[in-house]
């Protein structure tokens, strides 16, 4: 349903089309959908350059004859609630969701969360975005979908069929507690328990928390600690330069693992289990050959249960943006 192109817009300026968006902290990404739900007319603005989603969306509408926009959808990074909407990382970005709506003049807006966004684009993303992590595993059409996200921070939660269409659950799954699986675990655990207090899955499986396993493991390990970003323990980690940092990327795979068979298990998701965020497509060449399926797996009793189901890596480039449209039909 992604088109690969990146094209103006050729459309019939009669046709009433839909505006979708996804909108992070730095970045506000556009498309405009036709009657068919195909995706076209990309384009990504700077949110600096704008004083809310409204301009920023009026810009993108300027350049293109596209008569009117029937209904329009928002994925944002940042919680959804209530009809007033603030960005945790671009304060300056509060607006109300019904004026929005009122300002575009359309029949209708939608506001929902980014990860919210990504579960529901699932369903409907061609095989060629869905990259299987191994070969194991079956999927059963028609059930519940696992969708877990490490990357900023780390969203988890599912999609469930109805007589309507795909649902996203509103979850939150990212701040539940981890669990250690082995021995070297319950130490790296007790290091950042010492830190945080509570150890959630985010504080381990996402950017911060690879920095976070880092620290823990130099200090579990007896070695000093640089400074580093993530992107840099990654690098080192691929690149075979730092031992400690190509075992936080092995402890990060099998914690991801865990975490993902958790969820698997607790929605019932025989649908498979989809990776998405901006960490794990980075990391592609690392997971085949990681522990992720093993500790995905081990689950006790209900092993066999998770060796049926199917474990896949989002990597459609606009995979907010599908999901925005996906919400205006959920409706």
């Amino acid at each position: 349903m992604i088109n690969k192109a990146r094209v103006g817009l050729a459309g019939d300026p009669d046709s009433a089309w839909r505006l979708v968006a996804d909108i992070g902290g730095t970045s506000a990404r556009f498309a405009l959908a036709d009657d068919y739900g195909a995706l076209q007319g990309h384009d990504t603005l700077s949110c600096e350059d704008f004083d809310g989603p409204a301009e920023a969306a009026r810009a993108y509408l300027s350049g293109r004859d596209v008569g009117s926009i029937r209904e329009a959808a928002f994925a944002v990074a940042t919680p959804v609630y209530a009809d007033r909407i603030s960005f945790t990382n671009r304060a300056s970005w509060s607006f109300s969701v019904s004026e929005l709506g009122q300002q575009l003049g359309v029949a209708q807006c939608r506001v929902i969360n980014d990860f919210t966004a990504l579960a529901l684009s699932i369903p409907r993303l061609d095989r060629e975005w869905l990259v299987p992590v191994s070969e194991h595993g079956r999927r059963t059409f028609d059930a519940p979908l696992a969708v877990i996200g490490p990357g900023t921070g780390l969203g988890a939660t599912g999609v469930i069929p109805t007589k309507h269409g795909w649902h996203a659950l509103a979850g939150e799954g990212g701040h539940a507690t981890l669990a250690p699986a082995d021995e070297r675990e319950v130490e790296l655990l007790a290091i950042l328990t010492r830190k945080f207090g509570h150890v959630s899955s985010e504080r381990v499986l996402s950017g911060p928390g690879l920095v976070n396993l880092y620290h823990a493991n130099c200090e579990l390990s007896g070695v000093v600690a640089h400074d580093l970003e993530p992107a840099d323990i990654t690098e080192r980690a691929l690149g075979g330069s730092c031992d400690i940092c190509a075992t936080v990327v092995d402890d990060f795979f099998a914690m991801l693992g865990t975490a993902t068979g958790n969820l698997v298990l607790t929605l019932g998701a025989r649908g498979g289990a989809y990776i998405g965020g901006g960490i794990v497509p980075r990391l592609a060449e690392r997971i085949g050959a990681s522990r992720f399926r093993e500790r995905f797996e081990a689950h006790g009793r209900l092993s066999d249960y998770l060796a049926d189901v199917p474990c896949y890596m989002v990597t459609a480039p606009y995979p907010a943006l599908e999901g925005a449209l996906a919400s205006l039909s959920s409706v």
